[in-house]
């Protein structure tokens, strides 16, 4: 008879690399590197934020946040009379409430990463990370702020967006954006004393609509200012008292004007018009979750993943401050942002 002998299995060959670190999760200092750089590599994209009051993410109170929209003082004609103290005024502040929203996403990474290092992997996963990250908070702000009720329809020769002409031969038929449309909407925020950001008005401008813009003679690329120390992020130039910043993110309503044109919305804005949550201090945080990590959901331990998740909102403080320009251009490529 014969018999058979039975060895012990030998589980040490599953083992992972002995020289691999095995830590369940990023320690606190590379967690902080790894939440500032997702942040400094999403920040440029956030350029629908670059002009709100900031406002940071609350703690401990819930989803709701504050912004304080202040009424402007009636003059003081009355004379004063000598050694005689005139009543003063009360300043008046109003909240506008807002509530915060939660978003996020992640990938799935299936080599090993280091997570007391700076690790290859994690770096370009975040890179990428940051961008979709970037893009969605942007989203989020531009399609807040275009529900605005202050809309101009290009010079005023329309009165709704579906009556917008684009590609006619005829040039003047056209409803592109034009410096007289400009100057018209900071005439708009003129008689409202809507305040300046830095002696300007700013406009949000998509690139396809700044073609139109640029060809007129009076523009002023930034190199050409007096001040060329002081440049917004993604600023292009400057015309009729507006410094424009551009970004592909600028709302379209593709095939939304007369014949199916693309409708492009430009914002031009002046101080305190809107008020959105900083990406810092918990606004914005990078997550890894290494091989391992999710237990029987992942029984080889095959899988790891790193995300983002962010805190958000904005809030229109004040209509009157900013006005929306609805416009067609020489583009009508019916592609949605």
């Amino acid at each position: 008879m014969n018999h058979m002998t039975i060895r012990p299995a030998d589980l040490t060959r599953f083992d992972g690399n002995p020289n691999t670190n095995t830590t369940a999760e990023l320690s606190q200092e590379m967690k902080t590197y790894y939440d500032r750089r997702l942040i400094d590599l999403a920040q440029p994209l956030l350029v629908h934020d670059q002009f709100g009051q900031k406002r940071p993410i609350p703690r401990n109170n819930g989803r709701l946040i504050e912004f304080h929209k202040f009424s402007p003082l009636a003059k003081a004609t009355t004379e004063l009379t000598e050694g005689v103290t005139p009543d003063g005024k009360k300043l008046s502040v109003s909240a506008v409430t807002a509530t915060v929203k939660q978003y996020g996403d992640y990938v799935t990474i299936s080599d090993q990463v280091d997570l007391l290092t700076i690790d290859p992997v994690l770096t370009q996963a975040q890179r990428i990370l940051a961008n979709q990250a970037g893009l969605t908070l942007d989203t989020i702000t531009r399609d807040i702020l275009v529900t605005g009720t202050n809309v101009q329809y290009a010079e005023g020769q329309v009165a709704a967006r579906a009556e917008l002409v684009g590609g006619d031969p005829t040039p003047e038929n056209n409803h592109y954006l034009t410096v007289k449309a400009v100057k018209m909407a900071v005439r708009t925020l003129k008689v409202q004393n809507t305040p300046m950001l830095d002696g300007s008005y700013v406009g949000i401008i998509h690139p396809d609509v700044s073609f139109d813009l640029t060809e007129d003679p009076d523009w002023k690329y930034p190199h050409q200012y007096v001040d060329t120390e002081h440049i917004y992020a993604n600023e292009t130039g400057k015309i009729a008292g507006v410094r424009f910043v551009e970004t592909s993110e600028a709302k379209k309503l593709p095939s939304a004007g007369s014949g199916g044109r693309d409708v492009y919305c430009t914002l031009i804005l002046g101080s305190d018009a809107y008020g959105v949550t900083e990406v810092t201090g918990g606004g914005l945080e990078f997550i890894v979750k290494p091989l391992g990590s999710s237990g029987t959901a992942d029984p080889l331990n095959q899988r790891a993943t790193a995300g983002w998740k962010a805190m958000k909102t904005a809030e229109i403080l004040v209509d009157q401050y900013m006005v929306r320009v609805e416009t067609t251009s020489t583009f009508n490529d019916h592609v949605a942002n």
